[in-house]
């Protein structure tokens, strides 16, 4: 497998007015195409930091990081955009859908930004919302809509650049059990097409989903890699 993340002592240090806040204490983790990976660990354990930094959301302090053997620190930013556009789909615990927009224009939003056609967006589109189970939901708004289709949009919509990386950040955290189950399957048949899922969770029964466990802890790795 190729390797699509790679990184090395990686730290993060926020600024609250005089003092200094580590979230990230020197972390190393590789990551290959077509895993299923869950990164777990409590509240404030440095995870989602993790997250946004893996997604070129946020930015390290100090140490490297790889994507797609490109060392990101070096990348410019309007690069960087396309980056976080094209090639890493987001799924987020509050869903992050435009409510005055029908679901399949919230799904549009990235190839719009991307440049693609119109007809080439509402074609891929309505194939990903249809791979979700959605396809007689498409002019719907998201209000008009329950918990878990929400968020089969927001994987519809992170799916539908092809992106080398999809990062869901607890994606079942505002889902009833069943629902949350439903998102949970939807992950292991993409990751069995061939998708890379990277899944931030404190839930052990969503990490056991996953192919790969990393667990983190104030910032650390705990005990490296645990399967």
């Amino acid at each position: 497998m190729d390797r699509i993340i790679e990184i090395k002592d990686l730290k993060k240090e926020y600024k609250m007015g005089k003092v200094t806040v580590p979230a990230l204490n020197g972390v190393d983790i590789e990551i290959y195409e077509g895993e299923f990976l869950a990164i777990m660990g409590p509240s404030g354990s440095g995870k989602s930091t993790l997250m946004h930094i893996i997604g070129c959301l946020d930015t390290a302090s100090s140490g490297t990081y790889f994507f797609n053997n490109e060392e990101v620190s070096k990348i410019k930013k309007r690069k960087l955009a396309v980056i976080r556009n094209e090639q890493v789909g987001f799924v987020f615990q509050t869903f992050n859908l435009l409510p005055h927009l029908n679901i399949q224009k919230n799904v549009e939003l990235p190839l719009t930004y991307a440049g693609y056609s119109k007809k080439k967006r509402v074609a891929l589109a309505r194939k990903v919302l249809d791979e979700v189970g959605l396809s007689d939901r498409l002019k719907h708004k998201p209000s008009e809509l329950s918990g878990g289709q929400r968020q089969r949009v927001a994987i519809a919509r992170a799916l539908v650049n092809s992106p080398s990386v999809i990062l869901a950040d607890e994606p079942t955290g505002n889902l009833d059990t069943a629902s949350g189950s439903d998102i949970l399957t939807i992950f292991s048949d993409l990751n069995y097409k061939g998708n890379t899922i990277i899944i931030v969770t404190h839930d052990p029964a969503v990490a056991k989903r996953a192919n790969r466990v990393i667990k983190i802890v104030d910032g650390l790795i705990q005990n490296g890699d645990i399967s």
